[in-house]
């Protein structure tokens, strides 16, 4: 019997599933719900309904933490639970948030907006005025998607302004420029996206007037990424600030006011860049020689902004990275500057305060060293801020506390969020992988202290786009697998930001494969080490990730005893094509130049798979309002595998956009599934609580 395995890798464009691109098409459709019916009989089992539940009800708790941000004398935060699934968009005074049981004012209900408006709306983001800050811009998305309606909404009123600015469903973002003014960063409009989606041009839109015709401040090439604009008010005069996107690591920057960039910086592209009153911090990717001295990679410097476009080139070193030692961003906040760093993956936080005798630095106090810290200011906006950060403190067997830090001091406790597992005889330890090339790869394990060479092992990673993964509390892990007898097993692959830009770049391009051999070396790590054996372990990834979970599919299948593929990027020959695709070329390459195919095609899962394999089995699970990742992309690797006899399944809920649902059931029901299905093809038949 013929078996159909194209496309291939000797004949990419030869691609019989093309029409599984057509998102909503009738025959598109129809595959999709026939086959997330299978997976649904298949897997979706009363021990699944328990566990979507039991994740439902622990995101629903009323105990959870209620992050927010603080704007004038408000804190906000959009909540969700069981009455409120959409989401409660509340405020409450920061003296009532700090005890025990504060009272809220509700300002917009969500669940009962979309109920109204007969439309599947999920608020994404807030822009207020400044200011008074009376009213706001809101995003409110279809399902989760990044493309969102914007809408002008009265704070004080807690109702939409019925002549106000609204803006129809579009990628991008909007700033207020005054009361009555918008500088809006948008793709809505004929000529006003860029190849990869998002906004070519920043214009100015006055109220009262048609956007179509609102005059174009600022733009760039469709070929480039996008453009935006941020408002800087943390000077005597505001400023603002042009960003135009070449691609997802390389930008220019444009001084100017509300007529248009004025300015050009005289800065490399592959920049991070931060000002705040008249100082500024920048940190390249590669190695820079200014005024007289070079610089290492990833190098933090700070000087004067106006001493900077007059000429000097005296910088001050902020942050030297060191090979296990990487910068995690930076933030300003009431004059200070607050760098997180990761030290051998310990978290470790550093002030540095600008004045005109020079940089001072100093730590922040009582935070601990070990675990996960995130720090992040209080306030939304800069000009706003008098200095309060908030912390997240966690690891993987403790819950988040909320922490608050005055005037750079040690912290003290707002709130905990509760424990959803048990921990009981669990312990959390760090071990390292050597991958292929020698290199040490790190992972952290949490699960009986006890080794039975046989351990159920659920396996995570990301690496790419230079983001840092790190071993959170993870309650959907913890009930549904720890509590029950496994170990879950995080690895910081290459590609990911852990260790700086060389780690990233080393991950990046031709490198992605080398990350995805880092992953398999982890695999077999835990098997030599004695904690499992391979058809044991259970691998999951999303996005980026879907592109290492498939590549372990096709080249490392005797590795793993089920994969789960979420909300994937797969097919490297056409990606580029698909939605936000164009905008990653700078971390995968472009297909279309034969030299970058080369080594694209060594990781495009869709083209190597082949039939007569020992491929473990794989759920492959997308959403249909994922704007960003095209679920294609899902659709059509499962059709192929299916095609060739493999045990494939797909799973791809209507909503959700790039993500595992809009809400807390459809997230743990995404979840829950996945969990059933690897257990189930792991041979694994937990002790349910």
């Amino acid at each position: 019997m013929l078996i159909d395995d194209r496309p291939t890798i000797a004949s990419p464009d030869d691609d019989p599933y093309l029409w599984l691109e057509e998102i909503e098409g009738e025959r598109a459709l129809a595959f999709v719900a026939q086959q997330s019916k299978l997976t649904l009989e298949r897997f979706g089992d009363a021990g699944f309904a328990d566990d979507r539940d039991t994740l439902t009800a622990i995101y629903d708790r009323p105990d959870n933490i209620p992050y927010v941000t603080r704007r004038g004398g408000f804190v906000y935060n959009l909540w969700k639970d069981a009455n409120n699934p959409r989401g409660l968009w509340r405020r409450t005074t920061f003296d009532e948030f700090r005890g025990p049981n504060p009272k809220w004012e509700a300002l917009l209900d969500v669940d009962k907006l979309a109920l109204e408006e007969n439309w599947d709306w999920i608020l994404s983001w807030i822009k207020p005025q400044p200011g008074a800050r009376l009213r706001a811009m809101l995003s409110l998305s279809r399902g989760g998607s990044d493309a969102a309606t914007l809408r002008e909404f009265d704070i004080e009123k807690k109702a939409f302004v019925s002549d106000g600015f609204v803006l129809p469903e579009a990628k991008g973002g909007a700033e207020w420029l005054d009361a009555d003014t918008l500088l809006l960063s948008s793709a809505y409009g004929e000529g006003m996206a860029t190849m990869s989606g998002y906004a070519r041009t920043v214009r100015r839109w006055r109220r009262g007037t048609d956007v179509n015709q609102a005059p174009v401040i600022f733009e760039t090439i469709p070929g480039n990424m996008g453009v935006f604009s941020e408002i800087d008010r943390t000077d005597a005069v505001a400023r603002v600030w042009f960003v135009e996107r070449l691609d997802f690591f390389n930008c220019n920057l444009w001084l100017g006011d509300q007529a248009g960039a004025r300015s050009k910086l005289d800065l490399p592209t592959d920049i991070w860049m931060q000002a705040h009153r008249d100082w500024f911090v920048v940190k390249r990717r590669a190695a820079w020689t200014i005024g007289g001295r070079t610089y290492a990679p990833d190098t933090v410097l700070g000087m004067s902004l106006s001493a900077y476009l007059a000429g000097d080139r005296n910088f001050t070193v902020v942050f030297e990275p060191g090979p296990w030692r990487a910068l995690q961003g930076f933030f300003w906040s009431a004059g200070k500057l607050v760098l997180p760093i990761l030290d051998e993956l310990r978290p470790v936080f550093e002030v540095w305060t600008p004045s005109a005798s020079g940089w001072s630095r100093a730590g922040l106090p009582g935070m601990p060293e070990i675990g996960v810290v995130d720090v992040w200011r209080l306030d939304t906006e800069e000009e706003d801020s008098n200095g309060d950060l908030l912390a997240n403190i966690q690891d993987p067997l403790t819950p988040s506390a909320l922490m608050l830090i005055e005037g750079m001091q040690s912290p003290t406790v707002l709130k905990r969020a509760p424990q959803t597992f048990s921990a009981e005889g669990l312990v959390v330890t760090q071990h390292e992988a050597i991958s292929t090339d020698g290199e040490r790869i790190p992972y952290v394990q949490t699960g009986p202290a006890t080794e039975t060479g046989d351990a159920p092992v659920y396996l995570n990673a990301y690496g790419g786009f230079g983001i840092a993964v790190r071993p959170y509390y993870n309650s959907a892990v913890g009930k549904l697998w720890l509590e029950r007898g496994g170990t879950s097993v995080i690895a910081n692959i290459r590609g990911g930001g852990e260790f700086g830009t060389r780690w990233h770049d080393a991950g990046r391009y031709a490198g992605k494969a080398l990350a995805h051999d880092d992953f398999a070396a982890v695999a077999a790590d835990l098997v030599k080490r004695g904690v499992t054996r391979a058809g044991r372990i259970a691998a999951e990834g999303g996005s980026n990730g879907g592109i290492l979970i498939s590549n372990m599919l096709t080249r490392y299948p005797e590795r793993f005893g089920a994969l789960f593929c979420t909300i994937p990027l797969i097919d490297m020959r056409r990606y580029t094509k698909l939605l936000a695709g164009a905008s990653w070329i700078a971390e995968y390459g472009d297909p279309d130049k034969p030299e970058e195919w080369a080594w694209l095609q060594t990781y495009s899962a869709y083209h190597a798979a082949k039939p007569e394999q020992k491929y473990p089995p794989i759920l492959i699970a997308t959403t249909r309002r994922d704007d960003r990742v095209h679920p294609g992309h899902a659709r059509k690797m499962t059709a192929k595998l299916q095609a060739m006899g493999y045990e494939a399944y797909l799973y791809e809920p209507a909503a959700g956009g790039h993500g595992y649902g809009k809400d807390n059931k459809e997230r743990a029901a995404f979840t829950a599934l996945g969990y059933a299905f690897l257990k189930n093809k792991i041979g694994w038949t937990d002790d349910r609580a």
